[in-house]
């Protein structure tokens, strides 16, 4: 199960002023309140990233390097077959090796390691293309929320944030004795 991610978002600072133009350009504060109100929405992560990762040892860098590609190559052929864009998307992730030491400090052999990331919407796709990658295994699963949903969230959150300051804002005023606010700096 997912477990849902929560934003917020803030604004601040209220003028409460009598309904009054003012000719001067900066009047002096005068009946200033600090006010912050807060909006929050509770959200579905929407995104699977999920990396498969394959390691190699052998006597010198070539040969691993070899096998990393020819493991790397598989995995891609059968990933690709899968892609869809923004369903899934494939890409390669960390590559590298480097030497190993036996005990007389000298070079002994050779480890390195291959990555593969699988990242999109369709949960059943990338778990299901995982799971036909037997060149890798699966190392990192993480889940987040995609562009689209992050800026829907976003506006959803300062809306609700907008509307209680508005509202804890005019009931400020009414307290007070004025009849309106200004925003002077949010």
């Amino acid at each position: 199960m997912i477990k849902p991610a929560m934003w917020a978002a803030s604004a601040l600072l209220v003028w409460v002023s009598a309904a009054t133009a003012q000719t001067v350009p900066y009047p002096p504060p005068q009946n200033v309140l600090q006010l912050s109100a807060n909006g929050s929405v509770e959200v579905q992560q929407d995104l699977l990233v999920m990396s498969l990762n394959a390691v190699r040892e052998g006597p010198d860098a070539a040969t691993v390097q070899n096998q990393l590609k020819a493991v790397l190559d598989a995995a891609l052929a059968e990933a690709r077959k899968s892609a869809q864009p923004g369903q899934m998307d494939v890409r390669t992730g960390n590559f590298g090796f480097y030497p190993r030491y036996g005990r007389d400090s000298k070079i002994s052999g050779w480890q390195g390691s291959a990555e593969l990331v699988l990242e999109g919407r369709d949960f059943a796709r990338i778990t299901g293309t995982a799971a036909r990658v037997t060149t890798m295994a699966i190392g990192q699963v993480g889940f987040g929320l995609s562009r689209e949903q992050r800026a829907k969230v976003e506006r959803d959150a300062q809306a609700q944030a907008i509307e209680n300051f508005k509202t804890q804002a005019a009931d400020l005023t009414k307290a007070f004795g004025f009849s309106a606010f200004t925003l002077r700096e949010v």
